[in-house]
């Protein structure tokens, strides 16, 4: 056989076991394609971003929000939330094949490699949303070939184990707009005020278009770039035929509304709060930041979904958004001491500092009921006992110091009594009531009611000169509200672990008696007066419909008003962050806000009157001679004391008869003498209706 003859059958053979390598090689990679396949299908996906972060959740164990270390402000919304117009706008711009392709598209990336080539430089891309989904729920955004490889795969296991709904839904809630919104939810509440679900045609297509640039397309930073991207989207729908032209011409002119940039955080439910819970769960607690942050537990908490959106309401209408003005409100349940509502500041997205916990704010005047307490609880004084407002020197520490306070707007009352003195806020009756009892037992008193912060035992203390919290002076308001008994301040019920499984528990509601019973509630009878006519929170007594006691305060700095009524016991403070003074109608801020949260937080709440306890006794007695009334008094009112400490001897300025002063009431003509009242359920609803 010739040479020239073998030559066929060699190419022949040749061919033929390249054949057979090309059909085991193929069938080789078909076997190790699908047990990839296999094993990506069966391993599992690292966690979910929202399957991974601590949840928080309301009294009623509703989720509100997130914990997370990066500042993401987040919403997750199922796919029926979203505007349909926002999912074709997202579809048409970002991945029109989205329905069809299994997570990857390969016309699209042959396109992208051959624009690429022609430049010289990567001008195009290709990602589908399933990429991008891949890339950011579980890497970085590096150009690496390991990080290429990690997104494939991480790609195909999207898509072979969640359906294309669910997909799309995950990548609308993690895919990130611009100013700390991540997910459609927050960014639709951001720029435009509103749901997702409400999104019209040119504001889903204006925000279709901000995840490409964040920045460069923000209509806050770059309009005029962020309208252009608009109308490209606007045309891409209409190549797809999901909207007509003329519709994508309406659409482009249409002014659109945004939302004041940074005005009022709307995407996370109270922020302030979720926040203080953070600090307490890692503080007091014990639970690494880690472990709340990527551990996947549920903090079941106290607050009242409806009264923190009153709280916030109430802010949000008291505050001139316009200045620096800075406010906190924190409200306390006094039966419980559950945290029912946290406000820590005018703009959580301004500022995250917490104004709530702020220990170096003076309360002013609204300390006062703390010393009257201390001196009521002495039973050296009671609401009649009289000191002379006028302007004074006071000598303390062995005469070596003095003090002398003033009135505001150095107006003084004369003779006045402990009703009237808190009613007026008078300083003077306030310093001499401080002298009288000392002032260490005020400041021993404003302790064991569950204000830690540091106090200084002098005269200034009865005005409030010694920072504390308004999350304190809520605490210890509440121990009035509730007969002298404190609970302990509580924000977290229980938490449990991504399984289930009870990691924490705080203790059921077990009150510490603090004060006497009697002596809170004629302190809180007292305090009703101020809202009251001549009270200093008589402008906004209008606006409360039921029984309720407080304290306004003012300092040079600082505008309080604290409250409660029978459910709750609530703080409300105005101030500038800087030291700066705050004008004289900043400070009365503070009694409106108070007034609109106690109203509104409380509307679905018959009104009550303040348990009364024993120990207590109510007379009628003669306002200017401060003794028993009879029937020639002409006027009388009713006041309530503990009991022992009421007077004893019968008015004489007024006797139409000859009676010795002091004489009994039986020598008096008219009617039956009043004598001590003896206290009842309808005796006092008589008097809150009358008054």
């Amino acid at each position: 056989m010739t040479r020239d003859s073998a030559t066929p059958k060699v190419r022949k053979r040749r061919l033929r076991l390249l054949f057979r390598l090309l059909v085991v090689s193929a069938l080789l990679f078909l076997l190790a394609a699908g047990a990839l396949l296999g094993y990506l299908y069966q391993k599992p996906l690292p966690p979910l971003g929202d399957d991974v972060r601590s949840r928080l959740l309301d009294a009623r164990g509703n989720v509100m929000t997130t914990f997370t270390t990066d500042g993401r402000s987040r919403e997750p919304v199922e796919l029926n939330r979203i505007s349909p117009l926002l999912i074709k706008a997202t579809l048409a711009v970002e991945d029109r094949k989205f329905y069809n392709h299994i997570g990857f598209d390969l016309k699209g990336m042959g396109r992208a490699v051959l624009a690429n080539l022609e430049t010289g430089r990567r001008t195009q891309g290709a990602s589908t949303l399933t990429q991008q989904l891949a890339r950011n729920l579980y890497l970085t955004h590096e150009k690496t070939w390991t990080r290429k490889a990690k997104e494939a795969l991480y790609t195909l296991q999207l898509e072979m184990k969640y359906t294309k709904d669910e997909i799309l839904n995950m990548y609308l809630n993690e895919i990130y707009y611009g100013h700390g919104a991540y997910g459609i939810e927050a960014a639709a509440r951001m720029y435009f005020g509103k749901a997702a679900a409400d999104l019209d045609l040119a504001e889903s297509a204006l925000l279709a278009g901000v995840p490409k640039g964040p920045t460069y397309y923000s209509p806050y930073n770059h309009l005029d770039s962020a309208l252009k991207r608009q109308g490209i989207i606007l045309a891409a729908m209409v190549d797809t035929g999901d909207i007509t032209e003329s519709q994508a011409q309406e659409a482009a002119k249409e002014q659109l509304k945004l939302s004041p940039q940074g005005q009022k955080d709307t995407t996370v439910a109270a922020p302030y709060f979720r926040d203080y819970v953070r600090s307490l769960v890692i503080d007091s607690l014990h639970i690494s930041s880690d472990e709340l942050d990527r551990g996947g537990l549920n903090v079941y908490t106290t607050l009242d979904p409806d009264m923190q959106q009153a709280a916030e309401k109430a802010v949000d209408q008291g505050m001139d958004h316009s200045s620096e003005l800075e406010t906190a409100l924190v409200s306390v349940d006094p039966r419980t001491g559950y945290v029912k509502a946290m406000v820590g500041g005018t703009n959580y997205r301004t500022s995250s500092f917490n104004h709530a916990l702020a220990k170096t704010r003076q309360p002013g005047s609204s300390f006062k009921p703390i010393m009257y307490l201390a001196a009521l609880s002495t039973k050296e004084m009671t609401g009649l006992s009289v000191f002379n407002s006028q302007p004074t020197l006071f000598h303390y520490d062995n005469n070596r110091k003095t003090y002398q306070p003033r009135n505001f707007g150095d107006k003084y009352l004369g003779e006045i009594n402990m009703r009237q003195a808190i009613a007026a806020s008078d300083n003077i009756y306030a310093v001499n009531t401080i002298m009288k009892i000392g002032a260490d037992k005020v400041a021993a008193m404003a302790a064991a009611m569950g204000i830690n912060s540091p106090l200084q035992s002098v005269p200034s203390l009865a005005l409030g000169t010694s920072p504390v919290s308004p999350l304190e002076m809520t605490a210890a308001f509440a121990v009035i509200a509730n007969g002298g008994v404190k609970q302990p301040v509580t924000a977290v019920l229980k938490i449990t672990d991504a399984g289930g499984h009870l990691l924490y528990e705080a203790p059921q509601p077990e009150g510490q008696p603090m004060v006497e019973p009697a002596a809170a509630y004629v302190l809180t009878r007292l305090m009703e007066g101020v809202f009251e006519s001549g009270g200093t929170g008589n402008r906004v007594a209008s606006m409360i419909k039921r029984p309720v006691a407080g304290k306004t305060g003012t300092t040079d700095t600082d505008g309080w008003m604290v409250g409660f009524t029978p459910e709750l016991s609530t703080a409300v403070w105005v101030g500038y962050d800087k030291g700066r003074d705050i004008a004289t109608a900043d400070g009365r801020r503070a009694a409106p806000i108070f007034a609109g949260f106690t109203e509104k937080a409380l509307e679905n709440v018959p009104p009550k009157i303040f348990p009364i306890p024993d120990g207590v006794v109510s007379v009628y007695i003669d306002p200017l001679s401060g003794m028993l009334a009879t029937a020639d008094c002409p006027e009388k009112k009713l006041e309530t004391f503990i009991s022992g400490t009421e007077p004893t001897e019968y008015c004489d300025k007024h006797s139409s008869g000859s009676g010795e002063p002091g004489a009994s009431p039986s020598t008096t003509p008219g009617p039956a003498d009043p004598a001590k009242e003896e206290h009842s359920l309808w005796n006092n609803i008589k008097r809150w209706w009358m008054n």
